[in-house]
């Protein structure tokens, strides 16, 4: 058995999103407000235009958790069944998320972001600044399903000048 492993939060999301969605995410500006301790942490972080943040989606059941192992992508029974490490489905044996996100302003212990999917109060677990050197891949693959953007799915809106 392997050891139990225990993270905490360094912040939450604040978003008007309040209940769990699949679509439109790319749009939407949300908050992530770090922990005063950690504020010092965010040092820096305002030169990088992306940002990967890793948070913790706390409504998916426990009980789900546990029991799937394979779910339709996007909840679409037309895209086929595909084990949950094939997906970036919420639910999986340990929720956590992972997005990339336009980092728009940073105000002391504030973020400022475009495209966070996650719900108001979602558990930010940890940030990292996005490297294009070291975080693209231009050369990856992925199935035809995926390719295919999930319906009601709007593209990003232009970018703006950061922090307007």
């Amino acid at each position: 058995m392997l050891e139990m492993v225990t993270v905490e939060p360094i912040g939450v999301v604040r978003s008007p999103v309040k209940e769990p969605r699949r679509e439109d995410w790319q749009a939407l500006e949300s908050t992530i407000v770090v922990q005063d301790e950690w504020a010092g942490a965010l040092d820096g972080l305002e030169a990088f235009s992306h940002v990967f943040v890793i948070y913790w989606m706390h409504l998916v059941s426990q009980k789900l958790r546990r029991t799937t192992t394979h779910v339709h992508p996007r909840g679409d029974p037309q895209n086929p069944l595909q084990g949950v490490f094939a997906t970036r489905s919420p639910v999986r044996p340990n929720p956590i998320g992972l997005r990339l996100v336009k980092l728009l302003e940073r105000r002391g212990n504030v973020l400022r972001v475009r495209g966070l999917d996650a719900i108001d109060g979602t558990p930010v677990l940890d940030l990292k600044p996005y490297l294009a050197y070291y975080d693209g891949v231009p050369d990856s693959t992925v199935p035809d399903w995926a390719q295919r953007p999930a319906e009601g799915d709007t593209p990003p809106p232009p970018e703006k000048e950061r922090g307007q």
